[in-house]
């Protein structure tokens, strides 16, 4: 069963020429569009399937500063205040609200860490609150369980993926952007060297800026410009059961099972990290870069099966500008949820909420969560094809900060002064070395 997810109405035409074409229509793709119309470009956002339809809609719906990586932490909080200004411009919701993140163990060592990273938090003034025994049981009363302690931080929220790439688009339009959905890109044209269209399944939009975010489709679709982008997906299951249950924390998140709360009042359950790496050739591939962030993580992840070559979006194949795509073919990577994997998140939610019992499943779902070798995405114009911009491999950390890295690709498209140092989320990094510094995700 897919993902809940809002689905708009846009018009199928297509321009003949555009200031920049945006591949991809999920959070990120969505507000890039944003912020270049918003700057007066004429911008194209085309989707090969519904706008949010795949990751965007298929995750927690978390937008942190906790625990992140130094280098995404930056953007993450720039991000929350731009959650923020998007509903006070545009009046369209996104269920975007600071009702803040709480981590609770009875893991001593977890706890330590939660503490390393609340000092180094406060040199970039972000607030966390370590909580003791009694205030961790406090907070966490709707377990009706005692905690060694947890953390609190109260400036962080959730959005609801079911509405937010959704009203982005809206909001596109409203600017007057264009906004095609059921209309993949095919691939770039050049000109004297750099970028000088884009080829859809609908026809050529003349253009000089073409960015790619493109999601778990995105190393595919650069191996046919020859470019090299390590990327590997993992698929991960998630269910969501009915509103009836009251006094749970908005976002929890615990070593058994992470719960949120959903725009309808029902709840999102998962248990986080877990996930199955599909055999494709594109991970064989990509093996070696792999490895350390496979190892790092091995008790969460297990072998997949063969949904991702069934789904075509890590293919090696070429394909023609002027033939049926893998896109064309797969609109919309719609996996299938795990069912041990669904069956346990209940089971272990239902035995750390009581009040959970009172509710039933609503839907089931699988999504890819394309990651990079060192869990950080990748956004910036690929060296060797002017005009190009990546901007994918957010390692499930995309949809809270699309708000940023939108407006980050924004300025990188337009050269507008950077919302945020780029250089750590430059694509070449990945050119350097096959081994860099792993973070979690």
């Amino acid at each position: 069963m897919p993902a809940p997810l809002t689905l708009i109405d846009t018009p199928s035409d297509l321009p003949d020429y555009a200031d920049a074409v945006v591949i991809g229509g999920g959070i990120i793709g969505a507000f890039a569009a944003y912020y270049l119309t918003q700057r007066g470009l004429k911008t194209v956002l085309i989707e090969k399937g519904r706008i949010g339809a795949e990751q965007s809609s298929r995750n927690w719906g978390w937008c942190r500063q906790q625990n992140r990586d130094a280098r995404e932490l930056p953007i993450s909080t720039k991000s929350l205040d731009l959650w923020e200004r998007f509903a006070q411009e545009t009046g369209e919701e996104t269920g975007f609200r600071r009702c803040g993140l709480l981590y609770l163990s009875n893991n001593e060592a977890e706890i330590a860490g939660w503490a390393r990273w609340r000092d180094f938090a406060k040199t970039v003034g972000v607030t966390t609150h370590m909580l003791s025994s009694t205030e961790a049981a406090e907070r966490g009363r709707a377990t009706g369980k005692s905690w060694k302690g947890g953390v609190f931080s109260p400036t962080d929220g959730i959005a609801d993926p079911a509405q937010a790439a959704p009203a982005v688009a809206r909001a596109i339009v409203k600017l007057g952007g264009t906004v095609v959905q059921n209309c993949a890109a095919r691939g770039i044209e050049t000109a004297a060297g750099r970028v000088s269209a884009v080829v859809t399944e609908r026809g050529t939009i003349k253009t000089k800026t073409a960015i790619l975010a493109g999601g778990a489709w995105a190393s595919s679709f650069c191996r046919q410009l020859g470019i090299r982008f390590p990327q590997a997906s993992i698929r991960s299951s998630i269910l969501s059961v009915s509103a009836g249950a009251e006094g749970i924390p908005d976002a929890l998140h615990t070593a058994g099972v992470s719960i949120t709360r959903r725009g309808d009042g029902g709840h999102t359950l998962a248990i986080s990290g877990r996930g199955h790496v599909d055999v494709t050739a594109q991970q064989l591939r990509f093996a070696p870069q792999f490895l350390p962030m496979f190892f790092k993580r091995w008790r969460n992840l297990a072998p997949g099966n063969f949904e991702g070559v069934r789904s075509g979006h890590e293919t090696l194949g070429r394909w023609r500008l002027d033939e049926v795509t893998p896109m064309e073919r797969m609109r919309i990577l719609d996996p299938r949820p795990d069912a041990a994997a669904i069956r346990l998140s209940h089971e272990r939610a239902l035995a750390l909420l009581p009040g959970l019992r009172n509710t039933t499943v609503t839907a089931a779902w699988a999504g890819y969560i394309d990651t990079t070798p060192d869990g950080v995405p990748a956004m910036g114009e690929v060296a060797g094809l002017p005009g190009f911009i990546l901007a994918a491999g957010f390692s499930g950390h995309g949809f809270g900060i699309g708000p940023g890295a939108g407006h980050l690709v924004a300025d990188i498209a337009t050269g507008a002064p950077p919302l945020v140092n780029p250089k750590p989320y430059h694509p070449d990094r990945f050119s350097a070395s096959a081994w860099g510094k792993i973070a979690d995700f």
